[in-house]
């Protein structure tokens, strides 16, 4: 990834600290002193959102081990039921209560009362007007009966047989107690407790009562043989008047079955001080860890052993090794990451991520989230979109070993799914150029998730539908990650001046309104840039460089030029130069202000800085050499200023631009050349590349001479490519030998294109 320098105004406080420490020792501990500030209070931070759990190891023996020696009580504990053993023994215990009913000693009177009115209204009804009207009275008081058995109903003696059947049942059963089940729970029970109404309880079995159902029948009973539509009808006048004697109170049952809950032993074993705990020798079941742990808890609580809290040395401890792992990636920054050091926007950004992570890790555990769902690849994407997969990754294996330092996550599984996820987050941007393209990372983290996640419960022989869940979440944690990553990259880049491969890329879109304008209006120029683009990533790549920043930036190298295209010798029609009409000073004038201009329209455009550099440093401060020659002579020897016939610069500061500098240079050079051999070419970016370092263009670049010869191997192979010799076709070798006479004898130097 690109690190281009700093931009933005206002950050004087930034700005300071990010100078490296050169001269005095006041400027080199305010340099060190703020990133080992940085460094203890990111330390402190974690430290605070994570503090230790500090427990007694009493229960240090795991299941199915043998201790050498017993543990004794040196305090009373006891050994609580779980939840769900203690449950069900709840539930036994209220079933085991019988429901309470209480007896009503009016229930006879009553039911016969109505009975006996019931049977006094048919009998008049009958007499008034016979079955018709009988019928008809019966449906009104809900009971339902066929023509014939209302006929038998009117029938002589039939209406007084029915009155002493169902009056003598009733006087007979429901003093002995009868229950309606239609409301009551006695069909689950052997057994009721009967409150009398002097508030006497006592209990009885069910089957000394009679139920509902046994009541009615035991009236058909008494009734004796009848015809079965006379016994049906009997029993609906019996259900249709029914009362029971025993009548459910539903508040007092709840409350003795709640006292039968409440009643139930929650200690499984008790022990008192001096008791063995576990014995010396013997295998430790899943019974001893319960007791060893209702022990632990049993001395935190007395505070015979530290309890969880503030405890200084856990806390110091922990804030020593969250320092210790930061300060690994510190130096890892320090002698192997200078540029990053030096920069405290670019240090302080990498401090600020690693708090947001441990404070979103400390929202999954708060929300008892999956720990699948920690955000490391958040800040893999982050890093590795700014900078590049190497600093990620080393970042992912501090933060991986860092998280599973931490109390909630002490747990291998967890170092090794979030190291897995993390290293593909940040090994994918490699494979992602655009932010289009953000899914195709998601997918490639998700899958590196799955399959860390299904070889941990292959090995652990649990591959089941948690497997899944797990999956599941580290998918939504690639997925949001993936978006807010490329959400904030905006933001990352303003803060930090960075400007990444995803906004060079944007940028070389030949759509871009000054590219745009560039290839309407400055044709020639526009050609050109894409040469020289061609011949600098090339040689950037080959060196190890920039390859896109060195293309990108070469496509704005010209810009200017659109303001005076016709001034430009690549621009020009076959015809009069317009220079000829001008003095030399003012044609230097126009050609050093294609620079100047072009800043200013990339300014206004609000081109990255890393892009504008381009503009003024593929000239350096070369000077104009066709125009301060030719003004030379025409002033006859007259002292000249030589800045009025130099480019402004500044030199090359970058390997990328310099290298933008030797492509422009050669790429012209290489047009006006006659007969473009290999051995000619190979001599002529020799002679240029030489000229720029005996000119001292290249001083403040960071090239090494082995760098400049790999450049000039690559720019070589590149433009014989591209001046490769072309057979001659019959058909326009008329055009091609007179273009030859007619050409130009040479043009200007390198420098002087233009």
């Amino acid at each position: 990834m690109s690190r281009g320098r700093e931009t933005g105004r206002g950050w004087r406080f930034f700005q300071t600290l990010s100078k490296p420490p050169e001269e005095t020792w006041p400027q080199g501990a305010v340099h060190h002193g703020s990133r080992i500030v940085l460094l203890l209070l990111v330390a402190a931070a974690i430290t605070a959102m994570f503090p230790p759990r500090v427990q007694v190891n009493v229960a240090s023996h795991p299941l199915d081990s043998v201790p050498d020696e017993a543990m004794i009580a040196r305090t009373p504990f006891a050994v609580l039921k779980g939840a769900d053993d203690l449950l069900q023994e709840q539930d036994e215990a209220a079933d085991a209560v019988p429901p309470t009913f209480s007896f009503r000693q009016d229930a006879a009177d009553s039911m016969v009362a109505k009975l006996g009115r019931f049977f006094a209204e048919v009998d008049r009804t009958a007499q008034r007007g016979g079955a018709v009207e009988v019928g008809e009275f019966l449906a009104q008081v809900g009971i339902s009966a066929t023509a014939a058995q209302v006929s038998i109903l009117v029938e002589v003696g039939v209406l007084t047989e029915l009155r002493d059947a169902a009056i003598g049942a009733v006087r007979e059963a429901l003093p002995r107690g009868v229950i309606d089940v239609s409301d009551t729970d006695v069909l689950t029970t052997t057994r009721i407790t009967v409150r009398g109404e002097e508030g006497v309880e006592t209990t009885r079995e069910v089957s000394e009562i009679l139920l509902s159902g046994e009541f009615y029948q035991h009236g058909v009973d008494r009734l004796g043989r009848v015809p079965p539509d006379q016994a049906d009808l009997f029993r609906n006048i019996l259900v249709r008047h029914f009362e029971s004697s025993l009548v459910q109170e539903v508040v007092a049952t709840r409350m003795d079955r709640n006292r039968a809950r409440a009643s139930v032993d929650q200690i499984k074993e008790d022990f008192v001080a001096g008791e063995t705990v576990i014995a010396a020798h013997e295998r430790i079941r899943e019974e001893d860890v319960e007791r060893l742990e209702a022990y632990q808890r049993q001395l935190q609580v007395e505070g015979l052993a530290p309890v969880e809290g503030f405890e200084f040395l856990p806390i110091l401890g922990a804030g020593l090794l969250s320092l210790l792992l930061l300060g690994l990636f510190w130096l890892h920054v320090f002698f192997y990451r200078r540029e990053i050091y030096t920069n405290f926007r670019w240090f302080f950004l990498l401090a600020v991520l690693v708090v947001a992570y441990f404070v979103l890790a400390l929202v999954v555990v708060r929300q008892e989230f999956a720990t699948e769902a920690l955000p490391i690849a958040f800040v893999a994407l982050a890093v590795a979109v700014l900078w590049d997969s190497r600093l990620a990754l080393v970042l992912v294996l501090l933060l991986a070993a860092l998280t599973s330092a931490q109390a909630p996550f002490q747990e291998f599984d967890v170092f090794l799914v979030t190291l897995v996820g993390g290293a593909a987050a940040a090994i994918s941007v490699r494979a992602v150029r655009r932010r289009a393209q953000t899914w195709i990372f998601i997918a490639i983290i998700t899958a590196a998730y799955a399959c860390a996640l299904l070889a941990l419960a292959m090995m652990a022989q649990e591959v089941s539908g948690g497997t899944l869940i797990s999956m599941a979440w580290a998918a939504g944690n690639a997925t949001t990650s993936g978006i807010l990553a490329m959400g904030f990259i905006p933001v990352f880049e303003w803060f930090t001046g960075i400007t990444t491969d995803q906004t060079l890329l944007e940028w070389a879109d030949p759509n871009r309104p000054l590219l745009k304008r560039l290839s309407l209006e400055a044709p020639g120029t526009y050609a050109h840039t894409i040469s020289v683009a061609n011949l600098a990533e090339a040689a950037a790549t080959a060196i190890g460089a920039n390859g896109l920043l060195c293309r990108v930036g070469v496509y704005y190298h010209d810009v200017g030029k659109v303001l005076k295209p016709q001034y430009f010798i690549e621009n020009l029609p076959s015809g009069r130069n317009p220079h000829d009409k001008l003095k030399p000073d003012t044609s230097a004038a126009i050609v050093r202000e294609h620079v100047i201009e072009g800043l200013r329209l990339a300014e206004e455009e609000k081109v990255p800085s890393v892009i504008r550099n381009f503009i003024p440093e593929h000239h350096g401060t070369q000077k104009i050499g066709f125009f301060y020659e030719k003004a030379k002579e025409e002033e006859g020897g007259e002292e000249l200023r030589l800045e009025d016939f130099s480019y402004p610069g500044p030199r090359p500061a970058s390997r990328e631009t310099a290298i933008a500098l030797l492509a422009d240079s050669v790429e012209s050079a290489t047009r006006a050349l006659q007969d473009p051999t290999q051995d000619r070419i190979g001599e002529l970016i020799d002679t240029i590349v030489e000229g720029k370092m005996n000119d001292h263009q290249l001083d403040e670049a960071p090239l090494t001479l082995s760098e400049i010869a790999q450049i000039r191997e690559q720019f070589l192979k590149v433009l014989c490519g591209m001046h490769h010799q072309r057979i001659d076709y019959p058909a326009t070798k008329h055009l091609t030998e007179a273009q030859d006479e007619d050409a130009p004898p040479s043009e200007p130097e390198p420098d002087e294109k233009e």
